[in-house]
């Protein structure tokens, strides 16, 4: 794990290089979606057709540890392979989980914001920027217009903006390109059940309920995941 001083200082770094794009380059323009970020679960991506398209918002439904962060995770760790990343972090992150799952920290950029205007200024920004591939959020109680703008200029930049959400409202559903809901089934454990037991992972349902560009919806599977979030997969 990288040192406290050296993740503040790359994340000040990021934050200066966000600054320059979005004076260098205020207007953008529309790009078409035909390209997908694997999410380095194949099962899942066969399912989304190829992976998540990119320049789209995608929502990960579901009630508490139902594996919503569990596929961030592994799209995050896809990602910061070769290029950055982004968390809007509420309170409840932590890093060395991420870490564990497989994310390179030095190229995720943490902002934190815990109100609702907070949330959508950080992703504006981060999205007019273009400096991340993926961004990923909660669902914070916004008006119709405010997602329709961010799902927009996730489109304009070629993002994926990841919304993790209890479940879509009608305001947040209109404007997704995907929907997925998450559902936890079973814990895994190695070993002998009882105190001899430990436990190794968990699985989980993935049901898509909506996809814009493939123009489908329907179809489920079952994934196997070992990470785990503080307040909640």
């Amino acid at each position: 794990m990288l040192p406290a001083t050296a993740l503040t200082s790359r994340r000040n770094e990021l934050f200066e290089e966000l600054k320059e794009r979005l004076h260098a380059s205020p207007g953008t323009a529309g790009i078409a979606v035909d390209q997908a970020i694997r999410s380095g679960i194949e099962s899942l991506d066969c399912l989304l057709g190829g992976g998540f398209p990119l320049g789209s918002l995608v929502t990960l439904e579901g009630q508490g540890s139902a594996g919503r962060w569990s596929i961030a995770a592994s799209l995050l760790a896809q990602v910061t392979q070769r290029g950055l990343g982004a968390v809007i972090d509420d309170g409840e992150l932590y890093p060395p989980a991420l870490e564990d799952a497989g994310v390179r920290l030095d190229r995720l950029l943490v902002v934190p914001a815990k109100t609702p205007v907070g949330i959508a200024r950080a992703v504006d920004a981060i999205l007019r920027s273009r400096v991340a591939r993926v961004i990923v959020m909660g669902a914070p109680a916004l008006r119709a217009a405010v997602w329709t703008r961010l799902a927009t200029l996730a489109h304009r930049a070629g993002a994926v903006l990841l919304v993790i959400a209890a479940r879509a409202n009608a305001e947040l559903a209109g404007v997704a390109t995907v929907r997925l809901g998450c559902m936890f089934e079973r814990a895994v454990i190695r070993g002998s059940r009882g105190l001899w037991g430990c436990f190794s992972g968990f699985t989980l349902r993935a049901e898509l309920r909506k996809h814009k560009v493939a123009r489908r919806a329907g179809g489920a599977v079952s994934l196997r995941s070992s990470f785990l979030k503080p307040g909640g997969a």
